[in-house]
């Protein structure tokens, strides 16, 4: 194997997924702003997801669409042009 390829600046980090508040301590060498108070009373740097395996479909058994910033309309009114275009 090859020496020194991986980082060495693991430090434990919070991921919290924004559309229910579920949240996981982890070590990660991501880079953000945010910090956060954990359970245990200490601040921790803080990733915030937009989707995680309690709130993905695939692992909640709930098909529904998560838009949480209108991404989908965003999306359609971006190309609506195109569209009426073609017709």
């Amino acid at each position: 194997m090859k020496k020194d390829i991986h980082p060495k600046n693991y430090r434990l980090v919070v991921f919290k997924d924004m559309s229910n508040d579920y949240a996981f301590i982890t070590r990660s060498t991501v880079n953000t702003k945010d910090t956060i108070v954990w359970e245990d009373g200490k601040e921790y740097p803080l990733v915030k997801l937009e989707i995680s395996n309690k709130s993905h479909p695939f692992f909640t058994g709930k098909m529904k669409l998560v838009d949480t910033a209108g991404r989908v309309d965003k999306f359609r009114n971006r190309y609506k042009k195109f569209q009426e275009h073609k017709k």
